[in-house]
């Protein structure tokens, strides 16, 4: 089930305090980007992050769930709402992320 664009655009208002938070749209959903390292996104109209160590941390009781049928499993943000929060998960996130990989040319 493809997500509504509403939801991203939401999560993009929350997260306007910082700098280089992007997306990418891909097959109806979304990839969420900060500085450049996948943090997670928008499926099924769930905000999902990379299950860091930071994460669990910051949301010990946050759900586990599948974005999409052979995926690992991703952590559901339920503090949408919570402008601080959100911003402080990504600079907390930012660290334990893996760099992108180059593209050969």
């Amino acid at each position: 089930m493809a997500s509504g664009r509403s939801l991203l655009d939401y999560v993009l208002e929350q997260l306007s305090g910082l700098e280089e938070v992007t997306y990418r749209p891909m097959m109806g959903e979304y990839i969420i980007y900060y500085g450049g390292k996948v943090i997670g996104g928008i499926y099924d109209d769930r905000f999902l992050v990379k299950p860091t160590k930071s994460a669990v941390v910051m949301m010990p009781e946050a759900r586990f769930e599948i974005p999409y049928e052979g995926a690992k499993e991703m952590m559901l943000v339920e503090d949408i709402d919570n402008r601080e929060f959100l911003m402080g998960l990504f600079e907390a996130m930012y660290d334990e992320l893996p760099s992108p990989k180059k593209k050969r040319k």
